[in-house]
Protein backbone atom coordinates (compact mmCIF):
# COMPACT_ATOMS: atom_id res chain seq x y z
CA UNK A 1 0.00 0.00 0.00
CA UNK A 2 1.30 3.54 -0.60
CA UNK A 3 1.93 5.26 2.02
CA UNK A 4 0.25 8.54 0.99
CA UNK A 5 -2.97 8.48 -0.97
CA UNK A 6 -2.40 10.24 -3.95
CA UNK A 7 -4.32 9.49 -6.97
CA UNK A 8 -2.54 7.85 -10.03
CA UNK A 9 -4.11 10.90 -12.35
CA UNK A 10 -1.57 12.87 -9.37
CA UNK A 11 1.43 11.08 -9.95
CA UNK A 12 0.92 11.33 -13.60
CA UNK A 13 1.43 14.67 -13.58
CA UNK A 14 4.88 14.73 -11.96
CA UNK A 15 6.51 12.05 -14.42
CA UNK A 16 8.99 12.36 -17.09
CA UNK A 17 6.73 10.41 -19.57
CA UNK A 18 9.43 9.98 -22.30
CA UNK A 19 12.75 7.58 -21.37
CA UNK A 20 15.41 8.56 -23.33
CA UNK A 21 18.23 5.87 -23.57
CA UNK A 22 22.01 6.44 -23.56
CA UNK A 23 23.98 7.08 -26.98
CA UNK A 24 24.68 3.74 -28.63
CA UNK A 25 28.20 4.22 -27.77
CA UNK A 26 27.77 4.81 -24.13
CA UNK A 27 26.42 0.83 -23.25
CA UNK A 28 26.19 -2.59 -24.90
CA UNK A 29 23.09 -3.82 -27.08
CA UNK A 30 22.27 -6.07 -24.25
CA UNK A 31 22.15 -3.19 -21.67
CA UNK A 32 19.50 -1.21 -24.01
CA UNK A 33 17.67 -4.48 -24.48
CA UNK A 34 17.17 -4.64 -21.19
CA UNK A 35 17.10 -1.13 -20.25
CA UNK A 36 14.14 -0.79 -23.10
CA UNK A 37 12.28 -4.00 -21.68
CA UNK A 38 11.87 -2.50 -18.10
CA UNK A 39 11.11 0.68 -19.70
CA UNK A 40 8.60 -0.95 -21.66
CA UNK A 41 7.33 -3.05 -18.56
CA UNK A 42 7.32 0.56 -16.43
CA UNK A 43 5.14 2.50 -19.13
CA UNK A 44 2.39 -0.63 -18.76
CA UNK A 45 2.34 -0.43 -15.28
CA UNK A 46 1.84 3.03 -15.37
CA UNK A 47 -1.00 2.32 -17.87
CA UNK A 48 -2.42 -0.01 -15.31
CA UNK A 49 -2.41 2.29 -12.41
CA UNK A 50 0.06 0.10 -10.78
CA UNK A 51 3.18 2.39 -9.98
CA UNK A 52 4.25 0.35 -7.06
CA UNK A 53 4.90 -2.12 -9.32
CA UNK A 54 6.64 0.60 -12.01
CA UNK A 55 9.63 1.30 -9.70
CA UNK A 56 11.08 -1.46 -9.55
CA UNK A 57 11.20 -1.20 -13.42
CA UNK A 58 13.04 2.75 -13.05
CA UNK A 59 14.92 1.03 -10.58
CA UNK A 60 16.62 -1.51 -12.88
CA UNK A 61 16.91 1.43 -15.47
CA UNK A 62 18.64 3.37 -13.16
CA UNK A 63 21.26 0.61 -12.50
CA UNK A 64 21.73 -0.54 -15.62
CA UNK A 65 22.20 3.18 -17.00
CA UNK A 66 23.03 5.85 -14.21
CA UNK A 67 23.01 8.37 -16.72
CA UNK A 68 19.34 7.76 -18.07
CA UNK A 69 18.13 11.18 -16.25
CA UNK A 70 13.97 10.30 -17.20
CA UNK A 71 14.78 7.04 -15.64
CA UNK A 72 15.64 8.59 -12.11
CA UNK A 73 13.66 11.69 -12.26
CA UNK A 74 10.17 9.10 -12.48
CA UNK A 75 11.89 6.56 -9.41
CA UNK A 76 12.22 10.00 -7.52
CA UNK A 77 8.49 10.50 -7.98
CA UNK A 78 7.78 7.37 -7.64
CA UNK A 79 9.22 7.23 -4.50
CA UNK A 80 8.06 10.22 -2.91
CA UNK A 81 4.35 9.40 -3.84
CA UNK A 82 4.92 6.11 -1.76
CA UNK A 83 5.79 7.39 1.01
CA UNK A 84 9.67 7.77 1.10
CA UNK A 85 10.89 11.19 0.62
CA UNK A 86 14.53 10.36 1.50
CA UNK A 87 14.91 7.94 -1.03
CA UNK A 88 13.73 10.20 -3.22
CA UNK A 89 15.93 13.43 -2.79
CA UNK A 90 19.28 11.56 -4.09
CA UNK A 91 17.05 9.94 -7.43
CA UNK A 92 15.62 13.83 -8.05
CA UNK A 93 18.98 15.54 -7.02
CA UNK A 94 20.73 13.38 -9.75
CA UNK A 95 18.15 13.87 -12.16
CA UNK A 96 18.63 17.91 -11.86
CA UNK A 97 22.16 17.25 -12.19
CA UNK A 98 21.90 15.52 -15.46
CA UNK A 99 19.67 17.99 -16.60
CA UNK A 100 18.89 21.54 -14.88
CA UNK A 101 16.19 22.34 -16.97
CA UNK A 102 13.17 20.40 -15.32
CA UNK A 103 11.12 22.85 -12.97
CA UNK A 104 8.62 19.78 -11.74
CA UNK A 105 11.38 17.68 -10.95
CA UNK A 106 13.08 20.42 -9.22
CA UNK A 107 9.49 21.50 -7.54
CA UNK A 108 8.94 17.45 -5.99
CA UNK A 109 12.59 17.79 -4.85
CA UNK A 110 12.07 20.87 -2.73
CA UNK A 111 9.06 18.93 -1.50
CA UNK A 112 10.87 15.79 -0.85
CA UNK A 113 13.73 18.36 1.10
CA UNK A 114 10.93 19.88 3.25
CA UNK A 115 9.47 16.30 4.37
CA UNK A 116 12.70 15.58 5.39
CA UNK A 117 13.55 18.63 7.63
CA UNK A 118 15.99 20.01 5.34
CA UNK A 119 13.93 23.31 4.71
CA UNK A 120 17.22 25.33 3.39
CA UNK A 121 17.77 23.37 0.25
CA UNK A 122 13.68 22.93 0.13
CA UNK A 123 13.18 27.01 0.19
CA UNK A 124 16.18 27.12 -2.64
CA UNK A 125 14.84 24.26 -4.47
CA UNK A 126 10.64 25.43 -4.08
CA UNK A 127 12.03 29.04 -4.92
CA UNK A 128 13.82 28.19 -8.25
CA UNK A 129 11.22 26.19 -9.57
CA UNK A 130 7.78 27.90 -8.42
CA UNK A 131 8.15 30.62 -11.50
CA UNK A 132 9.17 28.12 -13.81
CA UNK A 133 6.69 25.45 -13.42
CA UNK A 134 3.71 25.65 -16.42
CA UNK A 135 1.22 22.90 -14.97
CA UNK A 136 -1.35 24.98 -13.13
CA UNK A 137 -2.11 22.08 -10.65
CA UNK A 138 1.98 21.66 -10.26
CA UNK A 139 2.84 25.51 -9.26
CA UNK A 140 -0.65 25.92 -6.91
CA UNK A 141 1.05 23.15 -4.88
CA UNK A 142 4.57 24.64 -5.03
CA UNK A 143 3.16 27.76 -4.03
CA UNK A 144 1.59 26.26 -1.11
CA UNK A 145 4.54 24.53 0.27
CA UNK A 146 6.89 27.27 -0.74
CA UNK A 147 4.65 29.19 2.06
CA UNK A 148 4.82 27.15 4.34
CA UNK A 149 8.44 26.89 3.70
CA UNK A 150 8.93 30.65 3.93
CA UNK A 151 6.57 31.10 6.87
CA UNK A 152 8.41 28.57 8.79
CA UNK A 153 11.49 30.10 8.47
CA UNK A 154 9.84 33.71 9.83
CA UNK A 155 10.39 35.27 6.06
CA UNK A 156 6.71 36.46 5.82
CA UNK A 157 7.89 39.10 3.09
CA UNK A 158 8.79 36.16 1.01
CA UNK A 159 5.77 34.33 1.89
CA UNK A 160 3.56 37.16 1.11
CA UNK A 161 4.84 37.61 -2.35
CA UNK A 162 3.97 34.12 -3.25
CA UNK A 163 0.47 33.84 -1.91
CA UNK A 164 -0.17 36.82 -4.19
CA UNK A 165 0.92 35.52 -7.16
CA UNK A 166 -1.01 32.37 -5.68
CA UNK A 167 -4.23 34.84 -5.45
CA UNK A 168 -3.70 35.93 -9.37
CA UNK A 169 -3.36 32.11 -10.14
CA UNK A 170 -6.86 31.16 -8.57
CA UNK A 171 -8.33 34.21 -6.79
CA UNK A 172 -11.42 31.85 -5.22
CA UNK A 173 -9.45 29.29 -3.97
CA UNK A 174 -10.47 28.15 -0.35
CA UNK A 175 -6.68 26.99 0.65
CA UNK A 176 -5.29 30.01 -1.22
CA UNK A 177 -7.57 32.40 0.56
CA UNK A 178 -7.22 30.89 3.98
CA UNK A 179 -3.02 30.67 3.39
CA UNK A 180 -3.45 34.79 2.58
CA UNK A 181 -5.56 35.46 5.37
CA UNK A 182 -2.72 34.12 7.76
CA UNK A 183 0.48 35.36 6.26
CA UNK A 184 -1.40 38.83 6.07
CA UNK A 185 -2.24 38.71 9.63
CA UNK A 186 1.14 36.99 10.82
CA UNK A 187 2.72 39.91 8.79
CA UNK A 188 0.27 42.31 10.18
CA UNK A 189 1.52 41.27 13.72
CA UNK A 190 4.75 40.65 13.48
CA UNK A 191 5.34 44.64 12.02
CA UNK A 192 3.36 45.57 14.91
CA UNK A 193 5.36 44.30 17.48
CA UNK A 194 8.50 45.73 15.52
CA UNK A 195 7.11 48.95 15.56
CA UNK A 196 6.37 49.01 19.18
CA UNK A 197 9.90 47.73 19.94
CA UNK A 198 11.17 50.78 17.59
CA UNK A 199 9.12 53.32 18.54
CA UNK A 200 6.93 52.26 21.20
CA UNK A 201 5.20 56.05 21.89
CA UNK A 202 5.14 56.95 18.68
CA UNK A 203 1.97 58.42 16.58
CA UNK A 204 2.54 55.70 14.32
CA UNK A 205 2.30 53.63 16.97
CA UNK A 206 -0.88 54.75 18.25
CA UNK A 207 -2.29 55.14 14.90
CA UNK A 208 -1.37 51.17 14.67
CA UNK A 209 -3.35 50.82 18.25
CA UNK A 210 -6.30 52.22 17.18
CA UNK A 211 -6.61 50.59 13.75
CA UNK A 212 -6.32 46.84 15.57
CA UNK A 213 -9.03 48.63 18.67
CA UNK A 214 -11.32 49.16 15.65
CA UNK A 215 -11.11 46.02 14.21
CA UNK A 216 -12.08 44.67 17.38
CA UNK A 217 -15.05 46.72 17.56
CA UNK A 218 -13.38 48.87 20.31
CA UNK A 219 -14.76 52.30 18.95
CA UNK A 220 -14.10 54.38 21.48
CA UNK A 221 -10.58 53.29 22.86
CA UNK A 222 -9.54 53.39 18.88
CA UNK A 223 -10.94 57.21 18.91
CA UNK A 224 -8.69 58.04 21.82
CA UNK A 225 -5.45 56.04 20.71
CA UNK A 226 -6.11 58.54 16.93
CA UNK A 227 -6.36 61.70 19.52
CA UNK A 228 -3.27 60.59 20.72
CA UNK A 229 -1.31 60.21 17.70
CA UNK A 230 -3.15 62.87 16.30
CA UNK A 231 -1.49 65.36 18.92
CA UNK A 232 1.83 64.14 18.57
CA UNK A 233 2.00 64.41 14.83
CA UNK A 234 -1.53 66.36 13.27
CA UNK A 235 0.22 66.52 9.47
CA UNK A 236 0.49 62.40 9.47
CA UNK A 237 -1.12 60.90 6.47
CA UNK A 238 -4.47 58.80 6.40
CA UNK A 239 -4.71 60.43 9.84
CA UNK A 240 -8.12 62.57 10.14
CA UNK A 241 -9.48 60.37 7.56
CA UNK A 242 -9.12 57.26 9.92
CA UNK A 243 -10.37 59.39 12.63
CA UNK A 244 -13.36 60.66 10.45
CA UNK A 245 -14.52 57.00 9.92
CA UNK A 246 -14.70 56.23 13.08
CA UNK A 247 -16.51 59.10 14.79
CA UNK A 248 -18.99 59.01 11.13
CA UNK A 249 -19.90 55.53 12.14
CA UNK A 250 -21.29 56.89 15.56
CA UNK A 251 -24.98 57.75 16.04
CA UNK A 252 -24.04 61.43 17.79
CA UNK A 253 -24.84 64.76 15.94
CA UNK A 254 -21.55 66.23 17.63
CA UNK A 255 -19.13 63.31 16.73
CA UNK A 256 -21.16 63.06 12.87
CA UNK A 257 -19.88 67.09 12.70
CA UNK A 258 -15.97 66.27 14.15
CA UNK A 259 -16.37 63.40 11.27
CA UNK A 260 -16.96 66.19 8.52
CA UNK A 261 -14.55 68.56 9.88
CA UNK A 262 -11.70 65.52 9.70
CA UNK A 263 -12.65 65.07 6.37
CA UNK A 264 -12.03 68.82 5.33
CA UNK A 265 -8.63 68.43 7.46
CA UNK A 266 -7.78 65.59 5.59
CA UNK A 267 -8.38 67.42 2.50
CA UNK A 268 -6.24 70.26 3.88
CA UNK A 269 -3.06 67.78 4.67
CA UNK A 270 -2.97 65.82 0.87
CA UNK A 271 -5.67 67.84 -1.27
CA UNK A 272 -5.75 64.89 -3.30
CA UNK A 273 -7.28 62.37 -1.10
CA UNK A 274 -10.25 61.39 -2.97
CA UNK A 275 -11.84 59.55 0.17
CA UNK A 276 -11.86 62.11 2.14
CA UNK A 277 -13.82 64.03 -1.08
CA UNK A 278 -15.89 60.99 -1.53
CA UNK A 279 -16.68 60.96 2.26
CA UNK A 280 -17.77 64.37 2.10
CA UNK A 281 -20.06 64.03 -0.70
CA UNK A 282 -21.97 61.07 0.91
CA UNK A 283 -22.52 63.64 4.59
CA UNK A 284 -24.00 66.32 1.81
CA UNK A 285 -26.02 64.19 0.11
CA UNK A 286 -27.30 62.88 3.82
CA UNK A 287 -28.15 66.36 4.25
CA UNK A 288 -29.71 66.49 1.26
CA UNK A 289 -27.28 69.11 -0.14
CA UNK A 290 -27.43 68.37 -3.70
CA UNK A 291 -25.27 70.87 -5.25
CA UNK A 292 -22.38 70.42 -2.46
CA UNK A 293 -23.02 66.48 -3.00
CA UNK A 294 -22.44 66.79 -6.59
CA UNK A 295 -19.34 69.03 -6.43
CA UNK A 296 -17.75 66.67 -3.70
CA UNK A 297 -18.43 63.42 -5.54
CA UNK A 298 -18.07 64.99 -9.13
CA UNK A 299 -14.29 65.56 -8.25
CA UNK A 300 -13.70 62.41 -6.17
CA UNK A 301 -15.00 60.89 -9.80
CA UNK A 302 -11.93 62.97 -11.24
CA UNK A 303 -9.67 62.03 -8.60
CA UNK A 304 -10.07 58.09 -8.93
CA UNK A 305 -12.30 57.02 -11.83
CA UNK A 306 -11.83 53.77 -10.45
CA UNK A 307 -13.72 54.43 -7.59
CA UNK A 308 -16.95 52.41 -7.52
CA UNK A 309 -18.18 54.47 -4.28
CA UNK A 310 -18.02 57.82 -6.09
CA UNK A 311 -19.37 56.50 -9.08
CA UNK A 312 -22.31 55.72 -7.11
CA UNK A 313 -22.48 58.72 -4.89
CA UNK A 314 -22.68 61.08 -7.80
CA UNK A 315 -24.95 58.77 -9.78
CA UNK A 316 -27.49 58.95 -6.72
CA UNK A 317 -27.02 62.87 -6.81
CA UNK A 318 -27.61 62.87 -10.10
CA UNK A 319 -30.80 61.07 -10.14
CA UNK A 320 -32.17 63.20 -7.46
CA UNK A 321 -31.80 66.28 -9.49
CA UNK A 322 -33.70 64.49 -11.79
CA UNK A 323 -30.67 63.56 -14.13
CA UNK A 324 -30.90 59.56 -14.90
CA UNK A 325 -29.66 59.38 -17.84
CA UNK A 326 -26.03 61.03 -16.71
CA UNK A 327 -26.64 58.65 -14.02
CA UNK A 328 -26.66 55.31 -16.21
CA UNK A 329 -23.00 55.17 -16.99
CA UNK A 330 -22.03 55.61 -13.44
CA UNK A 331 -23.99 52.95 -12.49
CA UNK A 332 -22.70 51.29 -14.72
CA UNK A 333 -19.57 51.67 -14.91
CA UNK A 334 -20.09 51.44 -10.91
CA UNK A 335 -20.99 47.74 -11.13
CA UNK A 336 -18.25 47.39 -13.64
CA UNK A 337 -15.81 48.17 -10.80
CA UNK A 338 -17.96 46.40 -7.62
CA UNK A 339 -20.50 43.49 -9.61
CA UNK A 340 -21.32 42.89 -5.62
CA UNK A 341 -22.81 46.46 -5.16
CA UNK A 342 -26.45 45.80 -3.90
CA UNK A 343 -26.80 49.65 -3.89
CA UNK A 344 -25.91 50.38 -7.53
CA UNK A 345 -28.16 47.20 -8.71
CA UNK A 346 -31.24 48.45 -7.40
CA UNK A 347 -29.99 52.16 -8.40
CA UNK A 348 -29.67 50.89 -11.77
CA UNK A 349 -32.76 48.76 -12.19
CA UNK A 350 -34.61 51.88 -10.97
CA UNK A 351 -33.26 53.82 -14.11
CA UNK A 352 -33.60 51.12 -16.62
CA UNK A 353 -37.28 51.36 -15.33
CA UNK A 354 -37.77 54.80 -16.32
CA UNK A 355 -36.25 54.84 -19.09
CA UNK A 356 -38.62 51.70 -20.78
CA UNK A 357 -35.39 48.96 -20.51
CA UNK A 358 -38.13 46.73 -18.93
CA UNK A 359 -35.86 43.61 -19.58
CA UNK A 360 -32.65 45.10 -18.09
CA UNK A 361 -34.42 46.52 -14.74
CA UNK A 362 -35.78 43.11 -13.74
CA UNK A 363 -31.96 41.82 -14.29
CA UNK A 364 -30.39 44.35 -12.38
CA UNK A 365 -33.51 44.05 -9.17
CA UNK A 366 -32.73 40.27 -9.54
CA UNK A 367 -28.59 41.08 -9.14
CA UNK A 368 -29.47 43.59 -5.51
CA UNK A 369 -31.64 40.75 -4.29
CA UNK A 370 -29.09 38.39 -4.69
CA UNK A 371 -26.30 41.01 -3.96
CA UNK A 372 -28.17 42.22 -0.82
CA UNK A 373 -28.98 38.65 0.47
CA UNK A 374 -25.33 37.51 0.98
CA UNK A 375 -24.32 41.13 2.05
CA UNK A 376 -26.68 40.28 5.06
CA UNK A 377 -25.00 37.44 6.01
CA UNK A 378 -21.32 38.86 5.75
CA UNK A 379 -22.79 41.69 8.43
CA UNK A 380 -23.64 38.54 10.62
CA UNK A 381 -20.53 37.05 10.48
CA UNK A 382 -18.58 39.98 10.79
CA UNK A 383 -20.82 40.95 14.12
CA UNK A 384 -19.94 37.41 15.38
CA UNK A 385 -16.14 38.08 14.92
CA UNK A 386 -16.78 41.98 16.36
CA UNK A 387 -14.89 42.87 13.10
CA UNK A 388 -15.96 46.31 10.98
CA UNK A 389 -16.92 45.10 7.14
CA UNK A 390 -14.22 46.51 4.83
CA UNK A 391 -15.29 49.17 2.37
CA UNK A 392 -18.43 49.26 4.29
CA UNK A 393 -20.74 51.82 2.49
CA UNK A 394 -21.11 55.26 4.46
CA UNK A 395 -23.67 57.11 2.78
CA UNK A 396 -26.90 54.73 2.47
CA UNK A 397 -27.37 51.86 3.75
CA UNK A 398 -31.41 51.74 2.28
CA UNK A 399 -30.97 52.16 -1.55
CA UNK A 400 -34.84 53.30 -1.49
CA UNK A 401 -33.75 56.09 0.83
Amino acid sequence: MWAMKISAFAISLWLVLVLSPLPFSAQSTSTQQQAASHAQKAAEYLREKRPDLAAPEFKAIVDLEPDNVDARANLGVLLFFEGKSAEAVPQLREALKLNADLPKIQALLGIAEKRTGDMKAAQKDLEEAFPKVRDEKIRMQTGMELVEADSASGDLGKAAEVVNALRQLEPTDEAVLYTSYRVYSDLAEQSLLSLSLVAPNSARMHQAMAHELAMQGHNAAAIENYRKAMALDPNLPGLHFELAEMLNLSTSPADRAEAESQYKQALAVNPFDEQSECRLGDIAARNDDLKEGDARYTRAVQLRPSDPDANLGLAKVLMAMGQPQKAQPLLERAIQLDPTSAVAHFRLSTVYRETGRVADAKHELAEYEKYKAMKEKLENLYQAMRLAPAGQEQGERDPRR
